[in-house]
């Protein structure tokens, strides 16, 4: 039996569910004592560290910091204390909700704090002079897993215009665990949702590439329905069938995973998808096949090479890890014989990027001419699975 913890923003009653996914079982497990998934229950979760991602950062400056001599207190989960303040430096430990320090040094961006008599550094919108208090149900319900609801604190979510469904956490029994948590996003499958629109950017700046939305809107469909297959299926039926192959080939390598969509119709859109992504993993995940008829193959929809683009936060501080997730997903589909189209990417500014803040990627597996068998499914979730460690380094 799959045990699930049901949970609504930081306050969550818990109820035990049942479900038979392909036979297999996955019961609750241990707290979380390493993974970045759970930066805060109500903000965005910091970034994988350079040597967990496998990418290289350069050392920036320390910004300038006011002198402070105050106590303040951790209002997040697993809060990554880095050694310097940048995005991707070393993680030396993680702090929970509640936890004490003593700030030394402010910024808008970063908090310098003592912990064991060391100096080191924290992202300061995650500290609090107030200290928080944590409901014993809300601290139950992080450690198990279980159904997850869009909590209207959450960075961004204010954006979101269709949020009433449910995404599902999954934790994994493998001896293996990995203490990571990947979100699976199942393309489209809301209905509705392409009636309404929702804003490209959070700053509300257009457009800069043309897609579902063209170059120059600054609003967009909020989920689309996808395209048909040439054999008349459609898209988001594949995503579906899709992501759950590749949720039991996650759970079987250790790692949880964060189900956005496990039936036809979920009422999350893009943003509300990717809030969700932002706080409960650590890595998002989205499936798609291209509305070309060519059979072209697999391609991931890179970051726009545009400067204001690029310059844009969220985007700023993450689209080289989107870049890296993107290509070590294509390096696994590669390696276990799938086409790839071109490079392998392509420039593409989406709403799923726009507001990411943890490596993301919509990830493109063949077009409308593409074969969708079991088989097939099998074949790429197996080469999606290898990338994924390839990411993390596993």
């Amino acid at each position: 039996m799959r045990r699930q913890i049901m949970m609504t923003g930081i306050l969550m009653s818990v109820a035990v569910l049942s479900s038979g996914c392909l036979g297999k079982s996955y019961e609750k497990t241990e707290i979380l004592e390493s993974s970045a998934a759970f930066e805060q229950v109500s903000v965005p979760p910091a970034e994988s560290s350079p040597k967990e991602v496998g990418i290289t950062r350069e050392t920036a400056p320390l910004p300038a910091m006011e002198e402070r001599d105050e106590t303040v207190y951790v209002d997040a989960v697993n809060l990554n204390v880095r050694v310097l303040p940048q995005p991707g430096a070393e993680v030396v430990t993680q702090l929970n909700t509640g936890a004490e320090l003593k700030r030394t040094g402010y910024s808008e961006g970063w908090s310098r704090v003592l912990l064991d008599g060391r100096e080191y550094y924290v992202s300061s919108q995650y500290l609090t002079a107030a200290k928080p208090e944590v409901s014993e149900a809300g601290a139950a319900a992080v450690a198990e897993g279980g159904s997850v609801s869009l909590n209207p604190e959450w960075k961004y979510a204010n954006y979101s215009k269709i949020n009433s469904g449910q995404a599902v956490l999954y934790r994994s029994e493998a001896s293996n665990r990995k203490g990571k948590v990947v979100c699976v996003n199942a393309g489209h499958g809301t209905k509705g949702g392409s009636s309404v629109k929702t804003q490209c950017h959070p700053d509300g700046t257009p457009k800069v590439t043309g897609g579902t939305t063209g170059a120059g809107a600054v609003t967009a469909v909020a989920v689309s329905s996808g395209m048909q297959f040439s054999d008349g299926t459609g898209e988001a039926e594949v995503t579906l069938a899709m992501a759950k192959v590749m949720k039991e080939k996650l759970l079987s390598r250790g790692y949880d995973v964060l189900m956005i969509r496990e039936s036809d119709d979920v009422q999350l859109d893009n943003v509300a998808r990717t809030v969700m992504a932002n706080n409960m993993a650590d890595c998002h995940i989205a499936l798609h096949w291209d509305s070309t008829t060519s059979n072209k193959g697999a391609f991931y929809m890179s970051v726009p090479n545009v400067s204001s683009y690029r310059n844009m936060e969220p985007v700023a501080s993450h689209w080289q890890e989107h870049h890296a997730l993107g290509d070590s997903l294509i390096a696994g589909l590669k390696g276990a014989g799938i086409k790839i189209f071109s490079s392998g990417k392509m420039e593409m500014d989406l709403t799923q990027t726009s507001y990411s803040t943890v490596p993301s990627v919509d990830i493109e597996l063949g077009d409308k001419a593409s074969d969708h068998s079991a088989a097939t499914l099998e074949q790429l979730a197996n080469g999606l699975a290898d990338g994924v460690e390839l990411f993390f380094g596993n």
